[in-house]
């Protein structure tokens, strides 16, 4: 008889484990998923931003608003550029991507309504600190023509209107927001490192030095070209590193050259067997490293000159300290002066 109570126990210790580990599921469930159980709705399959066709041919800016920055993309005379630039344009395929995401997406089902789990779904107001982007798109007249906030959680885009506490999934895409250097049009231009013929460098020190290698040989084939033919290498990689080093330009950052504050300190003019010759000045900021472009039309390479001049007259673009220290190197770096066979030699300049 004494096992009765003991069973008992047992059993009611076994219901309200069940029980608690029921409510443990639905509050991860609740707690994961954030946004409470779907809702199909009246909007469901119609546009987010209604008439967006006439709202973008009025388009003067587009405000993104984030938590931690905000930019603008404003409609010039030249086009789309990045506001705070100067004028420099955004990339035109970013650009498509956002008009067009924003002019084909739909409404789907409606999730959540508890404002407090909207950061949860990338849909907290960015100007009360949450993880949501707005997006404002501005006419001429500086009048909000139409506006969402717009968050991302795995492959699912969300968006809701400002001042509305409904949040919803949503049928489309858009590019990403949360870097604004990421709209600038930065390719400049497509060097392959089989077209460099020869490289001229001038240190911090005013030194200077020609290599050059012959069509098709090897990336580390570049040498000592007249009047350093006598130079020694320090290595081939020291020669090859800086000789190839526009074809990696991939600059991170532009402004203003009229508002470079320092002097250029190294020159680096890349020649291309095809007779495009480009120039380049690095200059070391107190805001980064920035490199200034200017090339040369001659022979075959004219055309392409004169695309690069047309994307980077006026303009330095910032690049990362790594890859301005391959613009920059110091001409003892790469090569030793020759042997001297008698003392009158044991002078020899680097530049003549």
């Amino acid at each position: 008889m004494s096992n009765v109570p003991s069973r008992r126990r047992i059993h009611r210790l076994q219901i309200m484990g069940a029980v608690a580990g029921a409510l443990t599921v639905i509050a991860i469930f609740l707690s994961l998923g954030g946004q409470g159980t779907p809702q199909n709705t009246e909007r469901m399959g119609k546009p987010v931003l209604p008439n967006f066709s006439t709202v973008r041919a009025d388009a003067a800016e587009i405000r993104v608003t984030l938590a931690d920055e905000a930019y603008t993309l404003v409609n010039g005379l030249d086009g789309w550029t990045l506001g705070g630039t100067g004028g420099y344009p955004v990339r035109v395929d970013r650009l498509a991507d956002l008009a067009g995401g924003l002019g084909d997406m739909t409404w789907g089902e409606g999730r959540t309504r508890d404002i407090g789990k909207m950061n949860r779904v990338g849909l907290g107001d960015p100007r009360d600190g949450g993880t949501g982007a707005l997006i404002e798109i501005v006419n001429e007249a500086g009048t909000v023509t139409a506006s969402l906030l717009t968050g991302r959680k795995g492959p699912y885009v969300y968006a809701r209107l400002p001042g509305e506490d409904q949040a919803f999934r949503v049928n489309g895409d858009l590019p990403p927001l949360y870097n604004h250097d990421a709209w600038l049009d930065l390719d400049i231009m497509d060097i392959h490192s089989d077209a460099v013929s020869a490289v001229r460098l001038f240190d911090v020190r005013g030194r200077s030095l020609y290599l050059q290698r012959s069509v098709g040989s090897g990336d580390r084939s570049f040498r000592p070209a007249p009047p350093y033919q006598n130079y020694r290498l320090v290595s081939r990689i020291a020669a090859s590193t800086p000789a190839l080093a526009l074809t990696r330009l991939q600059p991170i950052g532009v402004k203003l050259a009229a508002n470079l504050q320092s002097r250029a300190v190294a020159r680096h003019i890349t020649t291309t067997h095809d007779g495009l010759e480009v120039e380049l000045r690095a200059y070391r900021e107190p805001d980064g490293y920035f490199v200034t472009l200017r090339a040369i039309e001659a022979g075959e390479g004219a055309q392409r000159g004169s695309t690069i001049n047309q994307k980077a007259a006026g303009w330095a673009f910032e690049v990362t300290e790594f890859d301005w220290n391959d613009f920059t190197p110091s001409i003892s770096s790469i090569v030793r002066p020759p042997v001297p066979d008698d003392p009158e030699e044991q002078n020899t300049p680097i530049q003549p």
